[in-house]
């Protein structure tokens, strides 16, 4: 599995950037798809700012709003899962102190639950809220 990682118009980025925190990115994904029986073929992970997520979301989901992620995927001739993450650094940085976490910790808790999607997690319903989250706290544990 091949992990790309793109920073379009993001600001701090020296936060996320760091070779240690892509190697933690890469074991989490890596154990998901072990875990989760799902195989990849690579997974882009794309950061932007607001304005970038809120044009996405407009122009492929019908949103007018911002959100902290997108998740884009496909399969490959040899049924490996293609994905993408369009994360908005700027959603997280607010969401993390919403939530009270760092904002590396929510980063790496909206790169889970963009993971998770790609395995067939859904999170429409308040059931697929609460199953998804728990598997979203299960992997940050394992960091």
């Amino acid at each position: 599995m091949k992990i790309n990682f793109y920073y379009k118009k993001v600001k701090n980025k020296e936060k996320f950037t760091g070779l240690d925190f892509k190697k933690k990115v890469k074991e989490v994904i890596s154990n998901i798809s072990t875990e989760e029986n799902t195989e990849f073929s690579y997974l882009n992970i794309i950061f932007c700012n607001d304005e970038i997520i809120r044009d996405y979301n407009q122009k492929f989901l019908g949103h007018d709003y911002e959100t902290d992620i997108i998740t884009f995927h496909d399969v490959d001739e040899n049924k490996l899962i293609e994905g993408e993450l369009l994360i908005s650094t700027e959603t997280v940085n607010t969401n993390s102190r919403i939530y009270k976490a760092t904002f590396n910790e929510e980063l790496l808790r909206v790169i889970i639950h963009g993971v998770l999607h790609l395995c067939g997690y859904k999170d429409r319903t308040k059931l697929q809220k609460v199953k998804i989250r728990k598997r979203e706290n299960y992997y940050l544990k394992l960091k």
